[in-house]
């Protein structure tokens, strides 16, 4: 019976590693993106009002529910990028773009260090070659961090 009750506790203790491992991966993704590479939403939004430059081809990359709530106007939903079929598309979607191409991605579905879509698309579109890449950064979730703050949505499709 002792046996059986270290044998529980030694599987306990390395399940509940397993996870603060897991965790700590998924909080380093988001975060491991350069300050460089980010754009925040004001600045997001002071480009699609400014009537000098390119407007970005804006891709939001997580979940469909999220995307259906409340997007960014002129945004396309790709799918999410923490699954292969959701980089497949977004792959499939900008293949004919060329490499400078303006293209801004985005998720919103939690707090930045959690999000497991934007590092995925955004490791995605440089090894395609796209040097003209810039990822939203959201702190808290899309909710908060636009809706609230009065920044220009579309709901649906």
């Amino acid at each position: 019976m002792n046996l059986l009750v270290k044998n529980r506790d030694v599987v306990l203790t390395v399940a509940v590693m397993l996870l603060i491992l897991v965790s700590g991966v998924l909080a380093f993704q988001a975060s491991s993106i350069p300050a460089t590479r980010l754009i925040n939403p004001d600045e997001l939004v002071n480009a699609l009002q400014s009537s000098k430059g390119e407007k970005p081809l804006m891709i939001q990359v997580g979940s469909h529910v999220l995307y259906a709530q409340a997007h960014i106007p002129g945004s396309e939903y790709i799918g999410p990028a923490s699954s292969q079929s959701g980089l497949q598309q977004l792959r499939k979607r900008v293949e004919p773009l060329s490499r400078s191409k303006f293209i801004v991605i985005y998720c919103g579905c939690c707090p930045w260090s959690h999000c497991p879509n934007v590092k995925p698309a955004d490791d995605a579109l440089r090894a395609m070659g796209f040097t003209n890449i810039k990822v939203l950064y959201i702190a808290n979730n899309f909710g908060a961090d636009w809706v609230d703050k009065g920044y220009p949505v579309a709901k649906g499709e």
